[in-house]
């Protein structure tokens, strides 16, 4: 089995969770691109659901197959999101960004009940930071504001090379809300969590590709079959 056959049987496995009614965030993806063809199907078949796109990209892909739309600014919540991942370890933390659409991602899936992460199993990791982490940035100030992300990285005990991503035709890759990425190559992220906190906080930063508590569950997609992890909630939570 390939790996886009093993990516459409995750898809398959978390349209599963999906009932008559529910309003949905559609993530960014080639994972994600393919529960959108399951969901248009079911739709097809009489489902009834709207779905909230990530990105321009979702947007298209659901609009040809027949999945209606809707917006954050009209309804006042979404039942699940199901996107995709670059990087997901034990405590269902991610980096998210590959495609670019992290901060529209973000933003729907905060705005769910759960967030459903589907995946092949190559993506599943003991420690973040192999696949490099986006950093959405303001290109006003990009210098100021990279020197902070580097002392960010060492408070945090993290360091890399950054690069400013580039599209395919050579130049600066543009997301659709109008900014930059620089990608940093750390490695490992020992502790996801603070330097998520460190980067929130540097102005010129818009977004960045640490999602942190906001998966549910992972369904994961292998030879030997389909695995679904539940995130651990904390005591209290």
């Amino acid at each position: 089995m390939n790996m886009d056959q093993l990516k459409r049987q995750a898809a398959a496995r978390a349209l599963e969770e999906v009932r008559d009614g529910m309003q949905l965030g559609l993530g960014t993806g080639s994972t994600a691109k393919h529960f959108v063809e399951l969901l248009g199907e079911r739709v097809a078949a009489g489902l009834k659901v709207i779905g909230v796109p990530t990105s321009e990209q979702t947007r298209a892909d659901a609009e040809h197959c027949g999945v209606p739309l809707t917006t954050l600014d009209e309804v006042d919540h979404l039942d699940i999101t199901v996107d995709g991942a670059d990087e997901i370890d034990s405590a269902l933390n991610l980096i998210k960004g590959g495609g670019g659409a992290l901060l529209r991602e973000k933003i729907v899936a905060a705005a769910s009940d759960r967030m459903i992460v589907i995946a092949d199993d190559t993506k599943w990791v003991p420690t973040l930071g192999k696949f490099p982490l986006p950093v959405e940035v303001i290109p006003f100030g990009l210098g100021a504001t990279r020197r902070a992300i580097e002392k960010a990285f060492a408070e945090c005990g993290v360091s890399g090379q950054m690069a400013v991503r580039k599209g395919k035709d050579g130049h600066v890759f543009v997301t659709d809300g109008g900014h930059w990425i620089v990608d940093a190559q750390l490695g490992r992220i020992e502790d996801p969590a603070s330097l998520a906190k460190a980067l929130s906080a540097i102005p010129g930063v818009v977004e960045h590709g640490l999602f942190i508590g906001l998966a549910s569950s992972a369904v994961l997609a292998g030879a030997e079959g389909i695995r679904v992890i539940e995130r651990r909630k904390p005591k209290g939570d």
